[in-house]
């Protein structure tokens, strides 16, 4: 592309246009005043005549030929002037002197230009050679065998002259059809961005490189993608007489980024079942690759968290629409936000997100109106938003899955003058597919992780109670993995005669099914509980439950969760003679913490599982001195994928014990517990922990038997 214009030592200028990213040669163009002096001299003519841009500006232009030429004047070149405003091209063939003494027939196009102060200038191109030359071909980068697409403007952004490739991407005949104005030679390419750039450069005299214009084919609807640079021909110092554009077709390398686009969107977006995080993800992957600003709002019937959401009343600014949950800028602080992430939005009724709403289609506004009459004069928030920020370009696109609207997503352009096109709407609905499938993969998973947490809240006491036996304290902690919530239990039962039974289980699986299976055996256990059987017993008969729940009968095909296995831990402690009884059935062993401090794991046999097995189970019995800690737990407490199970337990002995004659309080105990299992990687299942602080009902201090 180009690298600009360098004012010379006597005031005058080089256009330098060096080779494409593609290696393409920039073409050989010099500008010549109305007595023949140079005024600027193309890269291309320094590689073809290998003269500097030093050698020539502000000298004759005669010292270059061979023979000399009439010095051209507007009234001697034929057809190259007429009215102004009307100015034409001529074709000439010339020879000219190379720096090492040689000599080349060049073909050239000679067009007429003029600045606003009315000083004549003529725009020279170098289009081929005479005889065939290839060498000098291939140095000069001619402007009627380049890729390049090359065009000269006049001051009143009037198209002067094009090359070759220019006529033939606009379907102009060969003779082209200069002097023409922007809106009708520009025929499918978009006007706003290009006749911004025109007069960027003719008010500020520097050159615009690196602009992307984009040309749809008003016959087939072909996008064809631009880089264009554009240059005053004129001295720095000197108003432009025109413009000189000079465009390589990057459509392909253009595609190639929105497929690659794409791709890291395929990865970026949804890697978690959290709808904020999706949100934000779709923001921050469209900023700066697409818009310079993206907003993610989302329905009511997503909700951002575990809770569900108040109904979103209508304000006094307009409709409410949906919650921000996402957004991204190239700007610090996102100053084109309105409204904040988790805040209602609202919007005027003539809004156009309403229709979209309504018709579930995207909606495109490449250039923003805001002025009176329009939708965007009705909503002083946003009017005054888009003023401050200098908004100009607005895509809104639907984020929808499986039939269901889950919100919308809005693009906004300010640094990019490129308006959006109707490949950026194509592009930015890809994206948005994707972030749909995510986000409603993700209110999925959220509603059933809050149905199974109210489900287990509605099932499991709020508070438990150990009576006068023992004092309780418990945590439960749910997993925050992909598989939901699961099902786990642990309960408190009173028994005759001051006894009391302590349960953990644990429930196969995870989510909703699982937690409705731990309320089923749960009740079992209550049920069998006040038979008052001894833990073994009790354990035997919840098996052949568990066993027959879990059986495809006709009652679980219609839709009720089966139990497909379970691990259960039964406890009975009896502050008169301070024995627990305890059995397991495929469960963790318990922790007891003595009077002292010390914790230790007791020796107690383990049978199978609930339902997968056919026992048996055998009970141990406990002698407690008064005051001693039991500590039982699920495995997800203390095993990971990372480290196995005895590794797990040795960590949570330390954790619980504590210094002779400390006696720590049960609520403390429990948390510290918690905490350290946990401090270094979140649980990978979810975790219960209930501990329970032994009374007898004299206090005898008896030695346990463990």
């Amino acid at each position: 592309m180009a690298r600009g214009l360098a004012g010379g030592g006597t005031g005058h200028a080089s256009v330098d246009f060096t080779a494409s990213a593609s290696g393409v040669a920039g073409p050989a163009v010099a500008l010549v005043a109305s007595d023949g002096t140079v005024l600027a001299w193309g890269d291309g003519c320094r590689r073809l005549l290998g003269y500097r841009a030093e050698d020539v500006v502000g000298r004759s232009v005669e010292r270059l030929t061979r023979r000399p030429v009439q010095t051209l004047s507007w009234s001697s070149a034929p057809g190259a002037v007429g009215k102004r405003g009307s100015r034409h091209s001529a074709g000439a063939v010339v020879e000219a002197r190379h720096r090492d003494g040689g000599v080349l027939r060049l073909t050239v196009e000679i067009v007429g230009t003029g600045g606003a102060s009315g000083e004549d200038c003529w725009f020279v191109a170098v289009t081929g050679t005479a005889d065939g030359d290839e060498a000098g071909e291939g140095q000069a980068g001619l402007l009627d065998r380049s890729p390049l697409a090359v065009a000269v403007w006049d001051s009143d952004m009037r198209l002067l002259w094009l090359n070759r490739a220019s006529k033939e991407l606009m379907g102009l005949p060969a003779a082209g059809n200069p002097g023409t104005s922007v809106p009708r030679v520009l025929r499918g390419f978009d006007r706003t961005s290009v006749e911004l750039a025109l007069r960027e450069v003719l008010a500020t005299r520097e050159p615009v490189g690196n602009h992307v214009v984009r040309w749809v084919s008003p016959e087939d609807g072909r996008e064809v993608v631009f880089s264009s640079s554009l240059f005053p021909l004129a001295p720095r110092d000197g108003t432009p007489p025109g413009i000189c554009s000079v465009s390589l077709d990057i459509t392909h390398t253009w595609e190639r980024e929105r497929l690659a686009l794409l791709s890291r969107g395929a990865q970026r977006i949804g890697t978690t079942l959290d709808v904020m995080t999706t949100a934000q993800e779709l923001a921050d992957m469209a900023v700066p690759a697409l818009a310079d600003y993206v907003a993610v709002d989302l329905a009511e019937a997503v909700p951002l968290g575990e809770e569900p959401l108040a109904r979103m009343d209508q304000g006094e600014l307009g409709i409410p629409i949906f919650r921000r949950a996402g957004m991204a800028s190239v700007h610090e602080g996102v100053p084109e936000a309105p409204y904040k992430v988790g805040e209602v939005v609202y919007v005027p009724p003539a809004s156009p997100y309403l229709a979209a709403l309504r018709e579930g289609q995207s909606y495109l506004c490449p250039i923003l109106e805001s002025g009176p009459g329009t939708w965007v004069d009705q909503d002083p928030i946003r009017r005054q938003v888009i003023r401050d920020t200098g908004m100009h370009s607005v895509m809104t696109v639907p984020l929808k899955a499986r039939g269901t609207l889950l919100g919308l997503v809005s693009f906004a352009r300010n640094e990019n003058v490129v308006p959006f096109s109707r490949n950026d709407l194509l592009l930015a609905e890809e994206l948005a597919v994707q972030a749909s499938l995510s986000l409603d993969n993700a209110r999925r998973f959220t509603r059933e992780r809050t149905a199974a947490l109210t489900l287990r809240r509605s099932i499991l006491p709020e508070e438990l109670s150990g009576g006068a036996a023992v004092d309780l304290a418990s945590r439960y902690l749910p997993s925050a993995r992909h598989e939901g919530v699961g099902g786990d239990l642990m309960d408190a039962i009173e028994l005759p005669e001051g006894r009391v039974a302590l349960v953990i289980g644990d429930v196969v699986g995870h989510g909703i099914h699982a937690a409705a299976s731990m309320g089923r055996l749960r009740t079992a256990i209550h049920t069998l509980a006040v038979l008052d059987q001894p833990p073994a017993e009790l354990l035997d008969n919840l098996n052949k439950v568990a066993a027959r729940l879990a059986q495809p009968d006709d009652q679980s095909t219609s839709g009720h969760p089966s139990i497909t296995g379970a691990s259960c831990l039964y406890a009975v402690y009896d502050p008169a003679n301070g024995v627990c009884t305890l059995a397991r059935a495929g469960h963790p062993p318990p922790i007891l913490v003595t009077p002292d401090g010390r914790a230790a794991i007791p020796d107690t046999p383990v049978g199978p599982p609930l339902g997968i097995g056919a026992g048996p189970y055998e009970s141990v019995d406990l002698e407690l001195p008064d005051r001693t800690v039991i500590a039982l737990f699920t495995d997800g407490l203390v095993e990971t994928r990372q480290g196995d199970i005895d590794a797990g337990l040795d960590r949570l002995i330390a954790a619980l014990q504590h210094p002779p004659g400390d006696l720590a309080d049960l609520e403390e105990l429990c948390a510290r517990g918690i905490t350290r299992m946990t401090a270094r990687t979140p649980p990978e299942d979810d975790v219960a922990l209930l501990v329970a602080r032994t009374h007898t009902a004299h206090g005898n201090r008896a030695t346990a038997r463990a």
